[in-house]
């Protein structure tokens, strides 16, 4: 009959042991970038891990990150917008709903553990998880913005809306980018930046959105869109007969005139 071998004492002790040390020496740090992997983990359900200068974070893919069911709902935010709904279907308003600053914190705490996550994501492709993620938190904002009782509550979420509409908008058009829409991934910008200059607007702080990181992102990756999209064959020789007109190419413009018309919406092609 064949014995199982009995692991050596320093091997069982390795085996015991909760110190990562083996785990981060067989995944580096590298500074300047943002580490992130996706693993299965022991239970077969896939993880997010992020690895930082001083260990690791390990991450649920689907629900709250860190797996917690709090008050039996999927995270804070859900339990909240709950009592919401049962405060209005109980009372036919919302007029004294209310959060409170402890109730404000907890939910920050929880927004800084999807941040994480859709940051991990994004690095990864993930963009309808970066999507839900990103548009998850809007709700956070949302809520603390409108039901929370110290005014600071109100406002100290919304200097990361900026951020989190770039993010939002970007991972919706690249999902399109990916799939060859770039039409409909050119319109999600569009309304990305239309949204992010509703906001600073709304803050009176209209020259600001000129500067914005986020807004540039957004442009960037518009270009890049832009790119991909078919030439109009119109608007090309448009831009090369205000060319030809402005150096007086006078013969060189006539003839561009006369392409243009031939190529215009209801003209009869010979």
């Amino acid at each position: 009959m064949h014995e199982e071998k009995k692991p050596s004492e320093r091997g069982y002790a390795r085996y015991l042991s909760k110190d990562i040390t083996p785990i981060l020496k067989d995944w580096e740090h590298e500074p300047g970038t943002i580490n992130v992997r996706r693993i299965v983990g022991l239970d077969g359900v896939p993880k997010l891990q992020m690895r930082l200068d001083l260990g690791l974070m390990q991450m649920e893919m689907d629900g709250r990150p860190d797996g917690r069911r709090p008050h039996g709902c999927e995270s804070l935010l859900e339990y909240f917008e709950k009592r919401l709904r049962e405060y209005r279907r109980k009372n036919g308003n919302e007029m004294a709903f209310h959060l409170t600053p402890a109730q404000c914190q907890s939910l920050r705490e929880e927004a800084l553990m999807y941040f994480h996550r859709y940051l991990g994501l994004f690095v990864l492709g993930e963009y309808p998880a970066v999507a839900r993620d990103t548009q998850r938190n809007l709700r956070v904002l949302d809520l603390c913005s409108r039901y929370a009782v110290d005014d600071q509550d109100r406002l100290v979420l919304e200097q990361y809306r900026p951020y989190i509409l770039m993010m939002h908008t970007r991972s919706l058009a690249s999902i399109d980018y990916n799939s060859g829409n770039y039409r409909e991934a050119m319109a999600i910008v569009k309304n990305g930046l239309k949204d992010l200059k509703s906001f600073f607007h709304r803050f009176g702080q209209d020259q600001a959105y000129k500067h914005a990181s986020e807004v540039r992102m957004l442009k960037r990756f518009g270009r890049e869109i832009c790119d991909k999209l078919p030439i109009d064959p119109v608007r090309k020789l448009s831009r090369e007969l205000e060319r030809a007109v402005k150096f007086e190419r006078y013969e060189e413009a006539a003839r561009l005139r006369d392409e243009i018309e031939r190529l215009k919406p209801g003209e009869q092609q010979a």
